[in-house]
């Protein structure tokens, strides 16, 4: 669920932030990038809700108010801090194996991005973050899609699509790593401390199915879920669903 949302600060002021065309301070040992780099370490390590800007002042060795000469508060910072990240996602001119291969390249890119970031999941971007390197992804991912036959707004559709896939897979992935790094017990772990209390109780023969159907899932991941087979599987029906949208129209 999300806790925060972007855009949540004055439009112009975030814009200047993001596009830094504020006159730099005097000063040198702060800046725009190196607050917003402290920042992102503290979400990276202890999430969204660690994140002030007295905490990042903290990290910094600064007096909080000194922040403010280059960043408005904090919902200015969340945006700066979403659009910065942003610009990690790698982007090859070229993908071989046509618009499919190039979609999947992205979709892993942004899978990868969401576990090393996943305070992302915790920003809701109905309003866009209308930064540079958030504009330059958005251009690089439309370009997989341009001239296959798509519309400018199927175009849109079709990324849309992609990138909510990745985002709803990659939710329980995180959270499944959340819950190991916090209890300290892996799936696999837990289960086999389940299996007996679970023996007594569970009756396989009035559950067939489920019985069934999660033996196989289970000896196939090792656990009752696999956040990389849900993505992979996942973005696999995703794409065929986009094949048989274009494939007529190629």
């Amino acid at each position: 669920m999300a806790t925060e949302h972007s855009g949540g600060g004055d439009p112009a002021r975030t814009l200047s932030v993001l596009w830094r065309t504020t006159t730099p301070s005097a000063r040198k040992d702060l800046g725009v990038d190196r607050i917003v780099a402290a920042a992102v370490a503290l979400a990276d390590t202890e999430g969204l809700g660690a994140l002030s800007m007295r905490r990042v002042a903290d990290r910094l060795g600064v007096g909080t108010m000194s922040l403010y000469t280059y960043v408005p508060g904090k919902a200015e910072l969340i945006d700066v801090m979403v659009d910065t990240v942003h610009g990690e996602t790698a982007r090859p001119a070229d993908v071989p194996g046509g618009w499919r291969a190039r979609l999947t390249q992205i979709a892993r890119e942004n899978w990868a991005l969401y576990l090393r970031h996943p305070w992302l999941l915790q920003v809701a971007t109905n309003r866009a973050v209308l930064g540079p390197n958030v504009v330059a992804k958005y251009d690089y991912e439309l370009s997989a899609v341009d001239g296959i036959g798509l519309s400018d707004v199927e175009m849109d559709s079709v990324l849309a699509l992609v990138l909510g896939h990745v985002q709803a897979a990659a939710r329980p992935a995180v959270e499944a790593a959340q819950v190991e790094q916090r209890t300290g017990l892996t799936d696999r772990q837990w289960w086999q401390a389940a299996a007996p209390f679970l023996s007594r109780v569970f009756d396989p023969e009035k559950f067939p199915t489920a019985a069934r159907v999660g033996a196989a899932a289970g000896e196939a991941h090792g656990s009752a879920y696999s956040g990389e087979h849900a993505f992979t599987f996942g973005l696999e029906r995703v794409l065929d669903g986009i094949e048989a949208l274009v494939g007529p129209r190629q």
